[in-house]
């Protein structure tokens, strides 16, 4: 019999957090105040419903890749208007190349209905995902956060970041971390209302006139409203 988990989640609709009870497949919501703490011991990835229509967050199946690689794809898309030519075109590479790799990553995806509408990938530590851009770090890095268009609003990104930070907080990491760029303006803002800070050193840039900034969190404090 499996042991019930509790699991926080917040929506964008309340500004409630949400506590998701799942024991086996079942999973149902509760109402908790803002100062709620709640974490699976384990770190391990477990089902959540993340707002009143349904929202799972999970680990994502082998035969859901292809639906992770869309979702990501449309997601990005529209940076395609604002970057350079030469820079979004290699910035798609790599993309690409990213989510069709076989490397140690958890790919996590939000779910409503049945269908992907949000996805990201979270690296352990020292994994060197930036091909040596970036010195090695000993803590847990995002990348690719995506939410599809029609979804955004509606607490989807949040939500696949609140369990980017549970996990990396249960298995003892003392920073979560992220790289991202200046026009990914809606994603910045939601990162620093999430307590993450900007980490300079970290900074590269893969093409003349683009800069990748870093991003950390510290995880020994309760995680800040969205």
């Amino acid at each position: 019999m499996a042991h019930p988990v509790l699991c926080r989640v917040r929506t964008s609709y309340t500004g409630m957090c949400y506590a998701a009870h799942t024991t086996g497949r079942r999973s149902y919501l509760t109402a908790y105040g803002e100062d709620e703490r709640i974490a699976d011991a384990e770190g391990r990835g477990v089902d959540m419903t993340g707002d009143v229509d349904g929202l799972t967050v999970r680990d994502a199946s082998d035969d859901e890749r292809a639906a992770l690689r869309a979702v990501t794809l449309a997601a990005y898309e529209e940076y395609a208007t604002v970057m350079p030519a030469l820079a979004w075109a290699r910035y798609q590479r790599r993309l690409l190349d990213t989510l069709d790799a076989d490397a140690a990553v958890e790919r996590i995806v939000a779910a409503r209905g049945g269908t992907i509408v949000g996805g990201v990938l979270l690296y352990p530590p020292a994994a060197n995902i930036y091909a040596g851009a970036v010195a090695g770090v000993d803590w847990p890095e995002v990348r690719l956060l995506a939410v599809a268009p029609a979804e955004r609003g509606h607490g989807v990104g949040a939500a696949l970041m609140d369990e980017c930070i549970r996990r990396a907080r249960a298995r003892g990491a003392a920073y979560l971390g992220l790289h991202t760029m200046d026009v990914m303006r809606s994603a910045v803002r939601m990162y620093e209302r999430m307590g993450f800070v900007r980490a300079p050193e970290l900074d590269f840039s893969p093409a003349e006139g683009v800069l990748v900034r870093g991003y950390r969190r510290g995880l020994g404090d309760v995680p800040p409203a969205v």
